[in-house]
């Protein structure tokens, strides 16, 4: 993760180099080289995402990269704060790895998991969810894209939920391997012990834009952004209803920041005719900085 970056482009090794500073331990040899099983607690993934992604974000922007606007799922959120200057660097890591550690201490005291539903709209999963009528232990998660939708709460919840899925005609329920139901009434203790780091992070007016995943609208002041991250956690992530909102603001063109390419999947399921590039390696940094820029010269 982030290792080809880090020894391509001097931008990549200093956010790294922050990021073990910050955290007081070895974050770059841990997304380098693992292992595995230490990268996936979602105390270590947070930042590791969030520093993989800054450090692509900041060879971009050496490339004249300028956003006119940016979106992060989940955790991701905190890493478009980073980049539009919302957040420093060393508050964005802190905060994510407060974030990953209250998680996993929500996911202790109350176990729970999450399942992706295919097939079914908002409103059969709304629907699902009145009929399992278990508020405090169910939720709808992600809204991913169209006909994907993740269910989070406790394991028999999520079960009834997935039945109730399937009955009502869902092409298809992917448990999920996950640590804990995020994004759910199970992380309400996560919320708690997140608030205060929040509330005391200093916010910085965004440069450009972020839409936040709990209201699917741009924000740029110091206290809606603030606002915005204390309701996530217990908020779903309204990612496809994200993705229209920008495309109605004209927003045409995507490049996914960091690991991963499953976000570039979720802009197709809303826009079909959108351009979509990567960054997780040096071969797609320069293909989103040519394409971008040709672009631009039409």
């Amino acid at each position: 993760m982030g290792r080809a970056l880090a020894e391509r482009y001097p931008e990549a090794k200093a956010v790294f180099a922050e990021a073990d500073k910050v955290l007081g331990f070895a974050l770059s040899t841990l997304c380098f080289e693992g292992p595995a099983e230490e990268l996936t607690r979602t105390e270590n993934t947070q930042p590791a995402l969030l520093a993989t992604s800054v450090a692509a974000f900041r060879v971009l922007e050496a490339r004249g990269l300028k956003p006119a606007a940016a979106a992060g799922h989940s955790a991701g959120e905190y890493a478009a704060h980073v980049a539009a200057g919302s957040l420093t660097l060393a508050e964005g890591l802190s905060l994510i790895r407060r974030r990953g550690e209250a998680m996993a201490g929500a996911g202790k005291e109350r176990p729970g998991t999450m399942a992706a539903v295919l097939g079914l709209n908002v409103a059969q999963i709304q629907d699902v969810l009145r009929r399992v009528d278990a508020p405090r232990d169910l939720a709808a998660a992600n809204y991913n894209s169209p006909g994907q939708v993740v269910l989070s709460g406790t394991p028999d919840a999520v079960a009834r939920a997935s039945e109730e899925a399937r009955r009502a005609g869902a092409k298809k329920v992917v448990p999920l391997q996950v640590s804990a139901a995020f994004h759910s009434p199970l992380m309400e203790a996560a919320s708690r012990g997140l608030d205060e780091a929040i509330a005391r992070a200093p916010i910085a007016r965004a440069r450009f834009p972020v839409y936040a995943n709990v209201t699917a609208a741009p924000v740029s002041e110091p206290e809606m952004i603030r606002d915005t991250l204390r309701k996530q956690l217990l908020s779903p992530v309204l990612w496809e209803q994200t993705m229209r909102a920008m495309r109605e603001a004209g927003i045409r063109q995507y490049v996914e920041v960091g690991n991963g390419r499953v976000l570039r999947g979720l802009v197709r399921g809303v826009d079909k005719e959108a351009v979509v590039f990567g960054s997780e390696d040096p071969e797609s940094i320069e293909a989103a900085a040519v394409g971008i820029a040709e672009t631009a010269t039409r």
